[in-house]
């Protein structure tokens, strides 16, 4: 028989063990509170927290997987209409564990598992809706500067919008601090770069008015003395 990768199995095969943990399951959700052993009650943590899982999704494909689970209709149904609601606002721990005594005869120790159905306290609310604070105000510092560089009220920028001008800025100034650097450490390349810039004006000018087929091949052939003369300063850049 191979090892279970979760301590030794309950019952004597798997399909035993998964009757068991349904059972126990089921009889927890139905009484909220159940006796057991300390062995079944630390396999039937992980078992019962992920079917309440399932049930504050609410939808019909979770109350069917719950079901293939717990088959008494009643209790699936006070799952998901009465105790998931109460755990809306935890993100786990749905039970709790308390030893007690140790069995007689067999000496076993022996806890109760329970659901824990308190309403969250003040000081989670506290520390929930700070975080939250915290989050809003810096995605609205992100979306004021963003507004700032794209020179639009920040009313009209989204979160997505916000972070797509804050990278574009960056981007753009990392290309400036490039080409800035580029011109401080080649002298040679003055020439180039003036030839460049009256290419590009010369396409500028042309470009515009190309209503004409001339005036395409003018503003293609200007386009072209742009993309030499980078080339060139490039060049001379590097030597």
């Amino acid at each position: 028989m191979p090892t279970p990768t979760k301590g030794p199995r309950l019952g004597g095969g798997p399909d035993h063990e998964r009757l068991i943990l349904a059972n126990l399951a089921t009889q927890l959700f139905e009484h909220r509170s159940i006796t057991t052993t300390q062995a079944k009650a630390k396999r039937l943590r992980p078992f019962a927290e992920r079917l309440i899982t399932f049930a504050k999704r609410g939808d019909l494909a979770s109350r069917r997987r719950v079901m293939t689970v717990v088959r008494d209709k009643t209790v699936v149904h006070e799952l998901f209409t009465d105790i998931a609601p109460q755990m809306v606002q935890r993100d786990g721990g749905y039970t709790r564990t308390t030893k007690i005594g140790p069995r007689k005869g067999d000496n076993a120790p022996m806890v109760v598992i329970e659901l824990v159905t308190e309403p969250v306290s003040a000081r989670q609310d506290v520390v929930r809706e700070a975080s939250a604070a915290t989050g809003r105000a810096s995605r609205d510092a992100a979306r004021a500067s963003a507004a700032e560089a794209a020179d639009v009220p920040a009313e009209q920028l989204g979160d997505d919008d916000a972070a797509a001008v804050s990278a574009a800025s960056a981007e753009d100034s990392a290309a400036q601090a490039e080409d800035a650097a580029g011109r401080a450490d080649t002298e040679g390349a003055g020439d180039a770069t003036a030839d460049a810039e009256t290419a590009a004006g010369d396409a500028d000018a042309l470009a515009p008015g190309s209503s004409d087929a001339q005036d395409a091949d003018a503003a293609a052939d200007a386009a072209d003395e742009v993309t030499t003369a980078s080339e060139d300063a490039e060049k001379d850049s590097r030597s």
